[in-house]
């Protein structure tokens, strides 16, 4: 009866140390996140909506490699119309592609493709561009480089398709 009790004593201590021994594993193992924050200052219509598309397969590409991905997409510059309601700014040809990208920065956020689609405040007024035609979907920020740079502190990659 003792062999027995010792036996299950040595089992049951075995046993916390197998478990003790998986917890300090899991702590130990890295984070399996991807964080990505994408610079857009395209002009024209047709290398954005690319960009976008490209953005998307990376996602599931990650996705597929079990990452979890965490992207930003920011825009300055000329892409700065395509963040806006107002289509009289935009070059009358480029306004169908203008509404598609649109769409696509809008199912991003609804379909969580992005955690954040952010939108420099400089370049808006000497293109005069009115903050409150900027999408639901895109948040403003002061200056589009501090926020690319805060992003960097935080880990992500800076990513200028």
């Amino acid at each position: 009866m003792a062999r027995i009790l010792g036996f299950l004593l040595a089992a049951l201590a075995l046993g916390g140390c197998v478990a003790a021994s998986t917890t300090e594993n899991a702590a130990a193992t890295p984070s399996r996140e991807m964080k990505m924050a994408f610079d857009v200052t395209d002009t024209a219509t047709q290398p954005l909506l690319i960009k976008l598309e490209t953005i998307e397969t990376t996602r599931k590409q990650l996705i597929d490699q079990g990452y979890t991905p965490r992207i930003v997409v920011t825009f300055r510059g000329n892409a700065s119309y395509f963040t806006q309601t107002d289509m009289s700014l935009v070059k009358e040809a480029d306004r169908a592609d203008a509404l598609k990208i649109q769409s696509m920065i809008r199912r991003f956020r609804q379909d969580n493709v992005i955690e954040s689609a952010e939108q420099c405040n400089i370049p808006l007024a000497p293109r005069k561009i009115q903050a409150q035609n900027l999408m639901p979907e895109v948040k403003l920020v002061p200056n589009g480089w501090i926020a690319l740079a805060e992003y960097q502190r935080k880990g992500y990659a800076y990513i200028a398709p």
